[in-house]
């Protein structure tokens, strides 16, 4: 039978020729429970060379964040990344478990349906009542196995977790041991083991996360990229990527389009203009990195599948108005006050965008 392919590779899939070229070259120590040493996984997340192999960056930003981080995992407390919305929490998360175990799916996802079965361990229900509570029957959650291997785990979005279920984390990460009743017996964690989660700080009040628990973790707050430039150089590292992956039908985006996506997309987030000269009113929703990413990704797709291939003004003022109206009554209004007030008087540069987005 023909091998189809998954629609989305794991970073240690799509990665796994770097991740080879690192550990052959490794020449510094290699803590236990690890692929690779720290250094070679600060190379792996921020770009570099092992040996003639080229290391593309994966995370456009403050190195020493990234060397906090990963010094971290070497440590007995777990990894908690703090962020806006798009600010690469989940894709930092994913690459450091890619670059240290060289397997990045041991992950819960939190959410309001989110239980304490899903962390600890929870049964097979047909051999539970068949044979009474045994190994057989013992279901492992993903922070189970990384425990029963000396791997790290990861927790998504721990804070739309319900109180009483991120508490059951407090006595698991202190004492590196899930107890289990039933079988009169412990899961100790092997060296190795340890958690990266992931906290929205849109989220923050949602299910605040007691003080008990954040002393478990050390916290590395993520923050957006710190001027247009470096937006624009994360938005056209991250569509290479994607368009090779995506097999998009559609040539890359050109700076100048990826530079006027972002220009909005910063102005509407903070409220007022590049040069900080006008007041800007800001959306409802987040215009993240990320989302600036997915709008241009979906520009290139219209581009490719109903257009000449090559990324245009009406492609993008579709996508715009797609991302930023999330809120009909709300931001509509918005969305209409900046084109009037600030694209407009933009000149001839963006005109074309101006006239694409008004006709929609």
């Amino acid at each position: 039978m023909e091998q189809k392919e998954v629609q989305r590779r794991a970073a240690e899939s799509l990665f796994a020729d770097e991740i080879a070229a690192l550990q052959a070259a490794e020449q510094n120590e290699v803590p236990e429970g690890w692929n690779m040493s720290p250094r070679s996984v600060l190379t792996y997340i921020l770009g570099g060379k092992a040996g003639d192999k080229v290391i593309s960056p994966k995370y456009i930003g403050d190195r020493r964040l990234v060397e906090i981080a990963v010094a971290t995992l070497l440590t007995d407390r777990s990894l908690l990344l703090i962020g806006e919305p798009g600010t690469a929490k989940s894709w930092l998360s994913e690459h450091l478990t890619a670059a240290i175990n060289g397997e990045s799916g041991r992950v819960v996802q939190g959410t309001a349906g989110t239980t304490e079965e899903q962390i600890r361990y929870s049964w097979n229900y047909a051999l539970l009542i068949a044979e009474g509570p045994s190994e057989r029957a013992l279901v492992k959650t993903p922070i189970f196995r990384a425990m029963e291997e000396g791997k790290i785990a990861r927790f998504e979005e721990i804070s739309r977790c319900a109180p009483e279920v991120q508490d059951a984390l407090i006595s698991l990460l202190s004492e590196k041991r899930i107890s289990i009743p039933e079988l009169n017996r412990e899961q100790a964690a092997l060296r190795g083991f340890s958690l990266i989660a992931t906290a929205n700080t849109r989220d923050k009040g949602v299910n605040e996360m007691s003080a008990a628990l954040k002393r478990r973790f050390n916290m590395v707050i993520l923050p957006s990229p710190k001027n247009l430039e470096a937006e624009v150089e994360i938005v056209e590292t991250r569509l290479r990527q994607l368009s090779a992956e995506l097999r998009l039908p559609a040539v890359l985006p050109a700076e100048a389009a990826v530079r006027k996506v972002c220009t909005v997309f910063r102005e509407l987030r903070a409220g007022q203009t590049i040069d900080g000269a006008q007041k800007v009113k800001t959306t409802q929703n987040v215009l993240s990195t990320a989302e600036a990413i997915s709008l241009l990704v979906n520009s290139m797709a219209l581009a490719g599948s109903f257009g000449t291939g090559e990324v245009q003004d009406s492609d993008l003022a579709a996508a715009l108005q797609g991302a930023i109206v999330k809120d009909e009554e709300k931001d509509r209004k918005i969305w209409e006050e900046y084109l009037e007030h600030i694209m407009k008087r933009r000149g001839s540069e963006w005109a074309k965008l101006y006239d694409a987005c008004r006709s929609l």
